[in-house]
């Protein structure tokens, strides 16, 4: 997409490529946010910097974390009261526990299973349920019966392997220690990024929530476009998408992060100079 710089007269004018969130404007200076610097995360804090810096993502990178055992839970839940449970039994916290990413951009709080189960594949990719347990339900049920997935399908999701006893969310700014994982929700522009920085990055459909699974478990970064479940009941934007990163590669992805930017940055640079000829 283009724009005009304006000056005092219209010989003044020069062309301006939009590249992300800022602006390049040609043969002078960009607006665009610097990114951070490799090394600069001696805090989670610092390391969240980055990540905003260099995905732009929709909301603040939150910090996921498994508690399993007698891991201590010093987060306390959110106050909040459950609903009427369907004529089957199913309520829970939220809608489905995808809705907890939005809330973790904002505060940080632990989770139990109970709060999790109105969504029964979200409870089994995070460990809550076996894939037996949750072949029972009625939520599950409805989707193989609709054609949305099918037995093989459902079959194949990765979920986290340890039952936890609690998983914690919250902006990562603010945790005290090393998360398992970081997620982002992300526009195009994000996660082109991210593929550029991270090749072998993971891009996955429905449901949204495996991905977690699939970071936690496999060690990789993972993306998803979404599915109609979720964002159904996220109120996520038809833009955004999400992406995790398991927590032992966050230093390597944000400095891989960094490099992508600044070439991304040469490279939009390159072609609104060439476009030029076609002004």
């Amino acid at each position: 997409m283009e724009t005009e710089c304006l000056g005092t007269d219209a010989r003044t004018q020069v062309r301006l490529a939009t590249y992300g969130h800022g602006i390049i404007c040609l043969g002078g200076t960009s607006n665009m946010p610097e990114h951070g610097t490799s090394g600069d995360n001696t805090t989670w804090r610092s390391m969240s910097d980055r990540f905003v810096a260099a995905l732009r993502p929709v909301a603040a990178p939150i910090a996921i974390s498994f508690r399993t055992g007698d891991q201590p839970v010093a987060e306390t839940r959110r106050n909040t009261s459950y609903p009427e449970p369907n004529e089957h039994g199913r309520t829970g916290q939220v809608p489905a526990g995808c809705v907890f990413w939005v809330h973790g951009s904002e505060d940080t709080f632990a989770t139990t299973a109970a709060d999790h189960a109105n969504c029964s594949v979200g409870s089994y990719t995070h460990g809550f349920l076996t894939l037996e347990e949750a072949a029972t339900t009625d939520d599950v049920g409805a989707v193989l019966e609709s054609g949305w997935v099918d037995e093989a399908a459902v079959q194949a999701l990765p979920a986290v392997a340890d039952k936890p006893t609690a998983v914690v969310y919250g902006p990562l700014a603010d945790v005290a220690d090393a998360p398992d994982l970081v997620l982002m929700r992300v526009d195009g522009l994000g996660l082109m990024t991210l593929k550029d920085a991270v090749p072998e990055m993971q891009i996955e459909g429905k449901p949204q929530c495996h991905i977690v699974a699939l970071a936690k478990e496999q060690k990789v970064v993972a993306a998803s476009v979404g599915c109609a479940l979720s964002r159904a009941r996220t109120g996520m934007r038809p833009e955004e998408l999400t992406c995790v990163i398991p927590g032992s590669r966050l230093e390597e992805v944000a400095t891989a992060l960094e490099s992508t930017v600044g070439l991304n940055r040469a490279m939009a640079n390159y072609a609104a100079t060439d476009a030029q000829r076609f002004a």
